[in-house]
């Protein structure tokens, strides 16, 4: 498959795998984390020669399941592994095809919560001879409210199991979910919070009434093969689509849509019959087309780890791309968390004259001192008392990089900052690389 060298993740997080100890893996969207968990299972079950249900891999989206079954197929192409995708939002009849597919047996299901506790309801799998449980974006997972489900599936399956997490940012809120269901895993940690190498990133101080021109010119530079551009909600997905579609070869993916409706978007966006995509935070994960050129982020996300995983659908598999991001007065602090997550200020691009002007971009006292600009709605900001304030967080948490698979262990003791004045941006809610 044109596999030369093992990418980070997968030199550190195989040979964990191998040796069947539980995991926590977290690494940048775009490293390869499905190879380096399906390929040392796919080695085990292939040694081992039972044809029996051997790993229960679980995903946040359909799209994320269907990729990871397609990849499967691909990676067990010739050592007769099958598996299965099991996944909501179909009709009737893929209902049925899902319950034949099951009775008439795999090695590994690749599955999303709600329809596999749908299935194990109604006693339509025997997970007695399950041997791997493998979550993928773990992350995802929480931020759509499925660790209650995760857990009722837990309780179906043997005990004696290895467990696998993967996820693309460590929240606290993870690790505490982990301890739940691992026992005693060892700890990769990769470049948390961090944008792949290739991306060219910068920004836009736009009013909202200024975004779908700026599109429009951005998008007429060149003859991009492929671009996704993000929006906050299915309806600006809706109302950018009728705009851009005059002179853009572009469609909208979103929620309101059909299976095979989106499906079919999706194949035609890999197969370059569709250049521009739209949608919102439903295809920032679980959507591996490599040569992905441009990511537009029409509206900031919330999200600091949202912004991680759209900016990785570009640069992947050490490919380059460029992400975009549009910021308007009211996103301002949003978009301060994101730089403090990823470590780097992003650069400003002045808006075409056409355009006329933007917000203005203040600096305050704090990040002067820092040599860093950030946002702010006040031009001037009031000087920090001595003490502590209260309900600002006074620490980070500290992750440590694994260089080695050699047992590192999971911590979840906070460091102090190397300054003593509290957060500007209060409670954490990420976790960042020292």
């Amino acid at each position: 498959m044109g596999f030369d060298q093992p990418t980070p993740i997968q030199e550190l997080a195989i040979p964990v795998i191998l040796k069947g100890k539980d995991l926590i893996a977290c690494a940048q969207t775009g490293t390869g984390k499905t190879a380096a968990f399906i390929l040392p299972v796919l080695h085990k079950i292939a040694q081992s020669g039972s044809s029996k249900l051997n790993t229960l891999i679980l995903a946040p989206t359909r799209e994320l399941a269907i990729q990871i079954d397609q990849q499967i197929q691909g990676f067990a192409y010739f050592v007769g592994i099958s598996s299965i995708p099991i996944y909501g939002g179909g009709d009737g009849i893929i209902w049925e095809q899902q319950k034949k597919a099951l009775e008439s047996g795999a090695e590994l299901v690749v599955a999303t919560p709600g329809r596999l506790i749908a299935l194990l309801a109604g006693g339509k799998m025997d997970l007695s001879s399950l041997q791997h449980l493998i979550l993928d974006e773990a992350d995802r997972m929480m931020d759509m409210g499925f660790s209650d489900d995760i857990l009722k599936i837990v309780n179906y399956l043997p005990k004696d199991r290895q467990t696998i997490l993967f996820s693309a940012t460590m929240p606290p809120k993870i690790r505490q979910f982990s301890m739940k269901i691992l026992q005693n895993p060892e700890e990769i940690t990769l470049a948390v919070g961090k944008t792949a190498e290739g991306v060219t990133q910068s920004m836009y101080s736009v009013y909202d009434e200024q975004k779908e021109e700026l599109v429009r010119q951005i998008l007429s530079q060149k003859n991009y093969e492929a671009v996704i551009i993000f929006a906050s909600t299915k309806e600006k997905v809706k109302a950018l689509y009728k705009v851009l579609r005059k002179d853009f070869d572009v469609q909208a993916f979103h929620s309101d849509l059909e299976q095979i409706e989106r499906e079919k978007i999706m194949a035609d966006f890999k197969n370059r019959q569709v250049k521009i995509l739209i949608g919102t935070d439903i295809i920032s994960r679980g959507i591996d087309v490599v040569g992905i050129e441009l990511v537009i982020n029409f509206d900031t996300p919330g999200d600091p780890e949202d912004y991680v995983h759209r900016v990785g659908r570009t640069a992947r598999a050490d490919k380059e791309g460029e992400a975009i991001t549009f910021v308007n007065p009211k996103d301002q602090r949003k978009f301060e968390r994101i730089e403090q997550l990823i470590g780097m200020k992003v650069p400003q691009v002045q808006l075409p004259e056409s355009l006329g002007k933007g917000p203005e971009i203040h600096i305050s006292k704090s990040s002067k001192s820092e040599g860093k600009e950030q946002f702010s709605k006040k031009k001037k900001t009031k000087k920090k008392p001595s003490g502590p304030r209260p309900n600002q967080a006074d620490d980070v948490k500290k992750q440590a990089s694994a260089s080695s698979p050699a047992t590192p262990k999971p911590s979840t003791e906070q460091s102090t900052p190397k300054e003593s004045t509290p957060s500007r941006f209060g409670q954490r809610r990420n976790v960042i690389d020292d």
